[in-house]
């Protein structure tokens, strides 16, 4: 199982003791041999929780790869705040899709190297909730119906955050966005709708899937040096808060995506094959208020009087999730 437990150091604090650890379980990040393949001088905003994502997922490919990979990334802010013209942050082989078509192009790429005979080379796929769930998903389904040799990693950030804040499929209900119901009796996006990409990654039987998040880095990195250990296709979906688009601090992006696990609004849980075979327990159950409260994509609910009924009904998502994938561990009980 590929799941690291993360260890915690500082009593009262959610800070993860790296250089107390032995040399073998320090994270990618942590070592000077870490490549910097997303490195400085981009320009996304403060507190980016997809810059973060982006850091550790590819320099943990290219740790896992001997630095033999190609990515291709879709448009997105992923892309935006890498390579303003002229210049750009990537160290690695980079090539810019379109937004709805990455899933094809990495495809493509595997085929070329694979027609070479150069099974040492490895491609990623990158792309937001946007081009993943709505643009890209002809092309990724094919991409898991065909197997092809591609691991293609979602940075969700839940709304097309490069473009204004509009809703996505990854949009959660009530959230508000700038396409959603601003007032009245229902605002912010309705229930009922979107797409769990995870779930339907597992529904494919492809080798690989996960979920992770920038609030348990070493455990991304792991996933992602697993992931790489198949061939065929794999999936992993990280959750990467936007402080522009949900409203939080940009301090607070690894405490809220840490809320998001424990509250059971994100399951964190890999699998192979379809079938599960590792989940992240919650440290302790949190009511979904915990989470929502500092958004100001969520204000609405806290409003005089507060929406207890919209809360009850998130917090029955979460409460289903923890069913689902069983994740309550000890402590929570």
């Amino acid at each position: 199982m590929a799941y690291q437990p993360v260890k915690f150091y500082q009593t009262g604090t959610a800070t993860v003791g790296n250089r107390l650890l032995d040399p073998s379980q320090r994270s990618v990040q942590a070592r000077l041999q870490r490549t910097n393949s997303l490195n400085s001088g981009h320009r996304a905003c403060q507190g980016c929780g997809e810059a973060l994502g982006a850091r550790y997922a590819i320099d943990a490919a290219m740790n896992a790869t001997a630095n033999q990979l190609i990515a291709a990334n879709a448009t997105g802010c992923l892309e935006v705040f890498s390579t303003p013209y002229p210049e750009t942050s990537w160290q690695i082989p980079w090539i810019h899709s379109l937004f709805g078509n990455t899933a094809a192009v990495a495809t493509g790429i595997a085929a070329a190297l694979k027609v070479k005979g150069r099974d040492d080379v490895r491609v990623i796929a990158q792309a937001g909730d946007g081009g993943t769930t709505d643009i890209g998903f002809g092309c990724l389904s094919g991409m898991f119906e065909r197997n092809d040799d591609v691991l293609f990693i979602c940075y969700d950030n839940e709304a097309y955050m490069n473009t204004g804040v509009q809703r996505s499929s990854a949009t959660p209900p009530a959230a508000r966005t700038a396409t959603t119901m601003a007032v009245g009796p229902e605002p912010g996006n309705v229930f009922g709708q979107g797409k769990n990409l995870p779930a339907i990654a597992l529904a494919h039987g492809i080798p690989y899937v996960a979920t992770a998040t920038v609030a348990e880095l070493m455990d991304l990195e792991s996933k992602v040096k697993r992931a790489m250990e198949f061939r065929g296709a794999r999936y992993i979906h990280i959750l990467v808060p936007c402080p522009l688009g949900w409203g939080h601090e940009s301090h607070d992006t690894i405490r809220i995506a840490r809320l998001a696990k424990e509250t059971g609004l994100f399951p964190v849980f890999e699998a192979e094959h379809g079938e599960l075979t590792g989940v992240s327990k919650m440290r302790r159950k949190l009511p979904v208020e915990e989470y929502l409260r500092p958004q100001k994509r969520f204000a609405h609910l806290f409003a005089r009087p507060p929406r207890a009924d919209v809360i009850a009904r998130v917090q029955e998502i979460a409460d289903g999730n923890i069913r689902r994938y069983g994740l309550l561990g000890e402590e929570a009980r």
